[in-house]
């Protein structure tokens, strides 16, 4: 493994081959070698899991104006994907109501 480091002296590349950039041989079972690819594999699977939490909302959107459309309607869907999409509406409007006015007597909580 040939690698880069940064100004600090930690490992900021990796590649299997000698490049421009990674020059330094490093040996594959280094655990400084571990440790940058623990942490930028951590780091992938947090970016990796942020991308679905969005695209889960892409999927919702786009299943609203299917439906809103006519082109599906709601019992198309699996009896799963009906209730977690209910499920997600629901959490989504707890989550949105900022519970500010309360049906109280005075209306303020």
């Amino acid at each position: 493994m040939y690698i880069k480091r940064n100004d600090a002296g930690d490992i900021e590349q990796v590649s299997r081959v000698m490049t421009a950039e990674c020059r330094e041989p490093l040996a594959s079972d280094s655990p400084e070698l571990a440790t940058f690819l623990n942490v930028a594999a951590r780091q992938e699977n947090n970016e990796l899991r942020q991308s679905d939490l969005e695209f889960v909302r892409v999927l919702e959107d786009v299943i609203e104006v299917l439906m809103n459309k006519g082109v599906i309607s709601f019992t198309d869907l699996p009896d799963a994907a009906r209730d977690k999409l209910m499920a997600r509406q629901n959490l989504r409007r707890r989550v949105n109501d900022v519970g500010l006015m309360d049906d109280s007597d005075s209306g303020v909580i």
